[in-house]
């Protein structure tokens, strides 16, 4: 059987972001145990021109979401980036999660050939669900959620590959 665009976008979304939330609640953790303030890690760069931890989970969450929708055939749920602790950005992925599993097989699948448009900047980008799930999406969630886990990890939190990889 082949792969279903749903089975390759949706389930690995839903479980990558849970596993970012249980490193940013142990991050919460950390910065609790040691007295340290969480905007301190919270506003962590890896260098002056990237974004910061906050930012970075916003975007993966931003990139979870905006996929799945688009290749449902609908715009994305807009949300508010307000976050401003851990707790904040962990209810921020649940509430992705959330919305997202309420995305069906049936509205992804054969999505590989929709049409999928959106704005780059000032910039319309069109291309079909494949090429936009593959080349566009997936590369960049990961690359924020990777961000993320670096971040925390430089800054001292006590996690690992088997939190970067969650449970299965």
């Amino acid at each position: 059987m082949p792969l279903s665009m749903y089975s390759i976008s949706v389930p690995v979304f839903k479980r990558n972001l849970g596993s970012l939330a249980a490193i940013l609640s142990k991050a919460g953790e950390h910065c609790a145990s040691r007295g340290i303030a969480e905007p301190a890690l919270l506003q962590a760069r890896l260098f002056p021109d990237m974004f910061a931890l906050t930012r970075q989970v916003q975007v993966a969450a931003d990139f979870a979401k905006g996929a799945s929708a688009r290749l449902a055939g609908v715009e994305p749920e807009r949300f508010d980036d307000n976050e401003q602790t851990f707790a904040d950005l962990c209810a921020r992925l649940d509430k992705t999660i959330a919305y997202i599993s309420t995305f069906t097989p049936a509205q992804i699948d054969g999505a590989e050939d929709r049409q999928i448009s959106y704005m780059m900047g000032k910039r319309q980008i069109d291309m079909n669900g494949r090429d936009y799930l593959f080349g566009v999406m997936l590369p960049n969630f990961y690359f924020h959620y990777t961000t993320a886990y670096n971040l925390l990890r430089h800054n001292g939190v006590s996690i690992g590959k088997s939190d970067f990889m969650g449970t299965a």
